[in-house]
């Protein structure tokens, strides 16, 4: 195996480039910060006391407590005449934005990640380089990992809350997503046809043969029940982090319906954007696509209108091909999300009484500050989506279709290349074969942990993993739907 090949040389260059340039110039940033967004600015006092008809009026005094004196807060009428005026989002505004420094590197890291990866699909089909290891897999590797944390850190902020029920929100879609994984795993695979019990199986039994070499004894149905009991937890897990998400997706959809009212293409496209989770979650019933589009019903013929070489590359493209249209789509959903502080003014108008200034000043500026979270939310969710699927494609000796590929080449599997151990010469002395010995030892101990892991085990555990992110986001969006249109108004 070549150390210091292509792959390795252009991912320390990747790297030192995103050290050194994302501080001056970074894709998360300009995200933000490119002109095409625009925040709502808060009322200054004078602005507020000069729409109540007020000159400089005074705070009431309450009465003195201890020697100190302290006054009410100004107050206005709900109903002033309130417009507030906008302002494009810059760097200097950003830079007090929560989570901003979080946001900006993983964005960074996530399309650094996407290049190399790029490059790696590239260099394997010019050339025949089976024998060096896959950065790119391990990038993406650790993006997925990321994307899980920064979902993980972003509930975090909401258990933390003093505010409202967003903790019992989170523990209860927790539960309801442990209730749904359990059933999902007594499905059979002719419904849904993740291939996770075949490569669990391969799994469990390389293992076997491997405990059984290393002199240990195991026991295959209790390393399958430990397996899904893991698999179950790390989906309620998921399926938490993801709650949030789904619901500030769905807010911001209708709000982005409601901004392009007269633009019909832009709201089909929204529309469009919002499907994806539907979509890759029918690509995997069994009976409804795979079923359906190998063996069509033509009268009383049935015609195969595609292999499952050519399905499952269907499969990859339509899921790339939806995320990257949900991105495209970002601006107009944060977008949405800051005119939530139009619309909270225009709520304000129709309610009677009065309010403190100092309210309405929070309320304002409490929504702009909350932009770089509702981005993760947002972009997040699309990331780790797209990086299961890169992963699945390459892990899962898939193809893209683009290139022909020789059957078995699956240079990514290789997570644990062997290397022939240097041959000794006849004047070595004892220490140099004790050496030997044990180089040979580990590389055997390597060999045999690689022959764990295969394509089959890859492809049901990374088709179950993309699957269930889209349905995290399908039920979380759908219930966001279904509360901002009906409860909300309550």
């Amino acid at each position: 195996m070549a150390v210091m090949g292509v792959q390795m040389v252009v991912t320390l260059l990747v790297a030192t480039v995103m050290q050194r340039i994302s501080p001056h110039v970074s894709f998360g940033r300009w995200l933000l910060c490119n002109g095409s967004l625009f925040r709502y600015k808060h009322p200054t006092e004078d602005e507020l006391r000069a729409l109540a008809g007020k000159q400089k009026p005074k705070a009431k005094r309450e009465r003195r407590v201890n020697g100190v004196t302290d006054e009410k807060p100004l107050t206005v009428p709900r109903d002033i005449d309130l417009h507030l005026d906008t302002q494009p989002i810059t760097t200097i505004d950003a830079l007090v934005l929560r989570y901003f420094l979080e946001y900006q590197w993983f964005i960074d890291f996530s399309l650094y990640s996407t290049i190399i990866y790029l490059f790696t699909e590239g260099y394997y089909c010019l050339v025949d380089a089976q024998d060096e290891f896959n950065i790119g897999v391990l990038w993406c590797l650790m993006t997925v990992l990321f994307s899980i944390k920064v979902l993980f850190t972003v509930m975090q902020h909401y258990f933390r809350s003093v505010e409202g029920g967003e903790r019992s929100v989170c523990l209860t879609f927790a539960f309801l997503f442990l209730l749904i994984a359990m059933i999902v795993m007594i499905v059979r695979e002719e419904y849904l046809e993740f291939g996770l019990e075949p490569g669990l199986t391969n799994f469990c039994q390389n293992l076997e043969h491997f405990l059984k070499q290393q002199g240990w004894q195991s026991s295959v149905p209790f390393i399958k029940l430990a397996f899904k009991i893991a698999l179950v937890a790390l989906c309620s897990f998921i399926g938490g982090c993801l709650t949030f998400p789904g619901l500030r997706l769905a807010q911001t959809h209708l709000d982005a319906l409601k901004m392009a009212a007269d633009r019909p293409m832009l709201q089909l496209l929204l529309h469009a954007s919002f499907l994806p989770p539907v979509i890759v979650v029918v690509l995997w019933i069994r009976p409804i696509t795979r079923d359906f589009l190998l063996h069509a019903p033509m009268g009383k013929e049935t015609v195969q209108l595609m292999s499952n070489s050519a399905y499952n590359t269907f499969r990859l493209w339509i899921i790339v091909v939806l995320c990257v249209l949900r991105l495209s789509l970002t601006r107009y959903h944060l977008q949405a999300y800051l005119g939530l502080a139009e619309q909270w003014v225009e709520r304000m108008k129709r309610e009677a009484g009065r309010i403190s200034m100092l309210e309405i000043q929070r309320k304002i500026s409490r929504i702009f500050c909350y932009l770089t979270v509702v981005a993760l939310q947002y972009l997040a969710p699309i990331m780790l989506t797209i990086h299961c699927v890169l992963l699945l494609k390459s892990l899962g000796d898939y193809s893209w279709g683009l290139y022909p590929e020789p059957p078995g080449f699956t240079p990514a599997v290789d997570l644990f290349p062997t290397q022939q151990p240097p041959t000794s010469s006849s004047d070595e002395d004892d220490d140099s074969e004790d050496v030997q010995a044990a180089v040979e030892q580990i590389m055997g101990a390597m060999s045999a942990v690689r022959s764990l892991f295969t394509p089959l085990f890859y492809r049901g555990f990374f088709s179950f993993m993309t699957w269930w992110v889209s349905v995290c986001q399908l039920v979380t969006s759908l219930f966001g739907l279904y509360f901002h249109q009906y409860l909300g108004a309550l």
